[in-house]
């Protein structure tokens, strides 16, 4: 039977943001604190720069505060305090980064290299933490067998990795209207799962607090959208899934769930490295979601191809998840 707590966190974490959203919506555009966009964005997404930014804040802050309220007792749970800890963290990077981009009127922020060295720093306290409460039992569990391979402190490399990887993958795919807030949403459906699977109540139950918030925050955000997550809601969602992954000890599961945010990536790699050594595109433009534009899709459509991408990825990486 499920817990009670699981449906209350959802409801109160999605009533609250739908409260909240309109009211912050009113007040971004008021002191007109708007997305600024790249120079090098294509031109239709161009009047995204009338849109409100840093709605991330929201389902940043009330699922957390939603926990307070429904289970207390799951901030003495290391497991969720860990993804508590690594979802706020990535997020306040983000804020400050959104910040720093509204106050200088640019799209540089954080600059990128303090912004990964902050990442990294928090990603090794984390591994720490981590590693020291399994006793060095850290590693990594093959899919569909039986075996667990030990990595010792080179856990640190894979928490590194995961952490600043997934976040800053979500924030590339973080570019149209619904896209990066619907993918991770379907993301998370599997880990809710695992959590449950693995009767982890206070993480599920945070889970279900922040799937909750980012219903709420889609209801604004489909085209045309009313506001963007900015760096804030990017790199805490990312950050969130990749640490989720991390304690349920389903971390290879998030290659396959996550696929969406890989080959986003991936295309960025690809096509820098194209440029650089071959002087010529792979692609009409990255990340790729942009590509299916040039090549005449409406966006809209994008969306929803990718979200149909995400789902067949949920359900692979559900049957690909390990020892449940």
């Amino acid at each position: 039977m499920l817990n009670i707590k699981y449906l209350v966190s959802f409801s109160i974490s999605l009533i609250i943001s739908l409260f909240l959203y309109p009211r912050f919506i009113k007040f971004m555009a008021g002191l007109q604190l708007n997305q600024q966009v790249s120079e090098y964005a294509l031109a239709e997404f161009k009047d995204k720069k009338k849109t409100p930014t840093m709605g991330g804040i929201i389902f940043l802050f009330v699922p957390i505060i939603t926990l307070l309220l429904v289970d207390f007792k799951a901030f003495t749970n290391i497991n969720t305090l860990l993804v508590i800890a690594s979802f706020l963290s990535f997020g306040l990077i983000g804020l400050y980064d959104d910040y720093l981009i509204l106050v200088r009127q640019d799209n540089i922020g954080f600059p990128t290299k303090k912004k990964f060295i902050t990442e990294v720093v928090l990603a090794v306290i984390f591994g720490i933490i981590w590693y020291q409460y399994n006793g060095g039992l850290v590693g990594l569990a093959i899919p569909f067998t039986s075996i667990f391979i030990k990595v010792g402190w080179l856990y640190l490399l894979v928490i590194i990795f995961m952490l600043s990887g997934v976040s800053n993958a979500v924030n590339l795919t973080d570019g149209m209207d619904g896209l990066a807030g619907g993918t991770v949403l379907i993301a998370l459906i599997p880990y809710t799962y695992f959590a449950l699977k693995l009767e982890n109540v206070d993480l599920a139950i945070f889970l279900f607090a922040v799937m909750g918030s980012l219903i709420a925050y889609l209801a604004y955000n489909n085209k045309p959208a009313k506001v963007i997550m900015g760096d804030v809601g990017s790199l805490s969602l990312g950050a969130l899934l990749a640490a989720t992954a991390i304690v349920l000890n389903q971390e290879l599961s998030l290659v396959i769930i996550g696929m969406v945010f890989v080959l986003e990536t991936l295309s960025v790699i690809i096509q820098i490295g194209s440029v650089k050594l071959r002087k010529k595109r792979v692609f009409p433009y990255t990340p790729i979601h942009y590509s299916f534009t040039i090549w005449g899709m409406k966006e809209k459509h994008v969306v929803y191809m990718f979200y149909a991408c995400a789902i067949l990825f949920a359900i692979i990486g559900i049957f690909f998840g390990v020892n449940l």
